[in-house]
């Protein structure tokens, strides 16, 4: 069967109108089973924020179980049952382009980031999604190992990545950095990509995924987080990274606007782990944009900024200090859909 050309396919962008957003709850089968009792807390408000403006597919263990413990508009909430190894449904959900306008799954290969984690359930949630019934579109294999949290698209022909994450060893290893790039070209429908060569989170286990880092918040904006202090030991890798940043132009040849977030004081675990705390993690929906937020300071100058990044949205900060425990934040729990992709 013949696919439509790249020019006919399209990866939107976040800040597109959505039809509903995936979550994948936390259960005593995954990681999170000695700290459900503070993280569950975490999960139930951010389904009950984006319930306020669209629609929210959660994937657990148990419906039954939970379904009395959710709160928000609950006509907006939908759950279905299905096992899974962990709860970062932006790495195991599927990722949704547009093919002649309309709607494709496309169902990569979650290997739990280079083979670090058991992944053999979440890598099958996608399908099992699809073969319930629960969405009217085409579904189709991605051909890649590939996570969500790794792209970032502008919806217009630009996607920005990080080759970190993309040349790891342990996803594609037959690839090369111009293999891969063609690859998502195609894939995407893409014009150009940016590489990212430099930027990392300490305690992150996703290879430097590029929402941690750099997010387009339209596409002539792009948001990062900044490092100002020399004693911090992400700051001369998070320089590099500004530096390729101010390099990068657009389709049109212009540079970017660069709009820095400021770098919240370090978080540790019990024992001592330094956590990927960062604001470049947020969600945008439809009508708002959920924020995550760590018990400082500086999380209202971020709102603010945030705020004034995307005038007329409703700005939500969510505590997210229970999910670093884990080594991610809110961004990394969601995956959006947009609004062409129906609900059956």
């Amino acid at each position: 069967m013949m696919l439509p050309t790249k020019q006919n396919r399209r990866l939107p962008a976040e800040w597109e109108r959505q039809r509903f957003v995936q979550l994948t709850f936390p259960h005593a089968g995954t990681d999170w089973a000695d700290r459900l009792d503070s993280v569950m807390p975490c999960f139930l408000e951010i389904a009950a924020a984006i319930s306020r403006f669209e629609e929210v597919l959660i994937v657990c263990a148990d419906p039954d179980q939970l379904r009395p413990q959710l709160f928000g508009n609950m006509a907006n909430i939908r759950l279905i049952g299905t096992p899974s190894n962990d709860t970062w449904a932006r790495d195991h959900g599927a990722v949704t382009i547009f093919e002649n306008d309309r709607p494709v799954l496309l169902d990569f290969v979650f290997n739990g980031w280079g083979l670090k984690f058991p992944a053999n359930l979440d890598n099958l949630i996608t399908r099992s999604i699809y073969d319930s019934g629960c969405w009217d579109a085409e579904i189709r294999h991605g051909g890649l190992v590939l996570e969500g949290g790794g792209i970032e698209s502008d919806g217009a022909g630009t996607l920005l990545t990080t080759s970190e994450c993309l040349l790891s060893p342990n996803r594609n290893p037959h690839l090369n950095q111009e293999e891969i790039e063609a690859r998502l070209k195609e894939l995407f429908g893409l014009e150009q990509v940016l590489w990212l060569h430099h930027g990392y989170l300490a305690g992150d286990d996703t290879d430097s995924h590029i929402d941690t880092l750099a997010r387009f918040c339209d596409p002539h904006t792009i948001a990062y987080v900044k490092c100002d202090d020399p004693e911090d030991e992400h700051y001369e890798a998070l320089q590099k990274m500004e530096a390729e940043l101010r390099a990068f132009r657009d389709l049109q040849g212009n540079p970017y606007r660069l709009v820095a977030l400021p770098w919240p004081e370090a978080h540790y675990d019990e024992e001592g782990q330094r956590l990927p705390a960062t604001y470049a993690n947020f969600l945008i929906i439809n009508d708002a944009v959920l924020v995550p937020t760590y018990e400082s300071p500086k999380d209202e100058v971020v709102l603010d900024i945030i705020r004034s990044l995307f005038p007329g949205r409703e700005v939500i900060g969510i505590d997210c200090n229970p999910l670093i425990l884990q080594h991610g934040s809110l961004h990394c729990v969601t995956m959006q859909y947009p609004a062409e992709l129906k609900f059956q």
